[in-house]
């Protein structure tokens, strides 16, 4: 069960073998990792095509030095073109990756094996929350005018409301005419309160008040 199915050259009924495992391999965990997360229609196909694509890579490569050093370049060029992503994206592009590698090399049984202890052990930490925060960070901007002094200004705001607050960035906006100011925080409760909004509303002239979470490429 763990031994390569593969002979030299690779025949025909091989190579479909191993390309509709990796294809069945890929949709699962495209599946596995990206049904409660956000994400675009182009990733979820890409993660699905990933192991067949590698799967070919390493069969075409087949102990060729020269075409292994090619291959790496080819990859190096596409992560440097590449978005940054979130570490639930890279740790679903690894495993894609190893199995097309196993799928790859013939080892048919070592890549079933893998998806499946990986999937049960991705969705039992997913189920107990593991690494979840009990105060997340959070992201607040707050547009204060050009001639307010913004230093401590919201200090006992957020020392009623939040367990930390960090000033990250000003930015001028409108012209230089406004501060946007950008702060990360802990609040004390799990949802914010209107009066937490309403109290800066009042020391900020009542301008734009933007809240949410941060991203995870944020976070790392």
């Amino acid at each position: 069960m763990l031994k390569s199915i593969l002979s030299s050259p690779v025949t025909l009924p091989e190579l479909l073998i191993c390309l509709g495992v990796s294809m069945v391999l890929g949709v699962l965990v495209s599946w596995v990792f990206l049904h409660k997360s956000r994400h675009s229609k182009g990733f979820a196909l890409t993660l699905a095509m990933l192991p067949m694509i590698v799967s070919v890579v390493i069969m075409l490569v087949n102990g060729n030095v020269g075409t292994g050093v090619a291959v790496a370049g080819v990859f190096a060029l596409v992560r440097f073109r590449s978005v940054p992503g979130t570490a639930e994206e890279l740790a679903a592009i690894f495993t894609a990756m190893a199995l097309g590698l196993a799928t790859g090399m013939g080892y048919i049984g070592i890549a079933v094996v893998f998806f499946i202890l990986c999937t049960a052990f991705t969705l039992i930490l997913d189920y107990f929350n593991f690494g979840m925060p009990s105060h997340p960070w959070k992201r607040l901007k707050i547009t204060v005018p050009e001639n307010f002094n913004y230093d401590g200004l919201f200090d006992d705001v957020f020392g009623k409301y939040t367990l930390k607050a960090n000033l990250d960035s000003i930015k001028t906006t409108n012209m230089g005419t406004l501060f946007e100011l950008t702060y990360s925080i802990v609040l004390r409760e799990k949802n914010i309160s209107k009066e937490f909004i309403d109290e800066l509303r009042t020391r900020n002239g009542n301008l734009n008040i933007v809240f949410g979470d941060f991203a995870d490429k944020e976070r790392l």
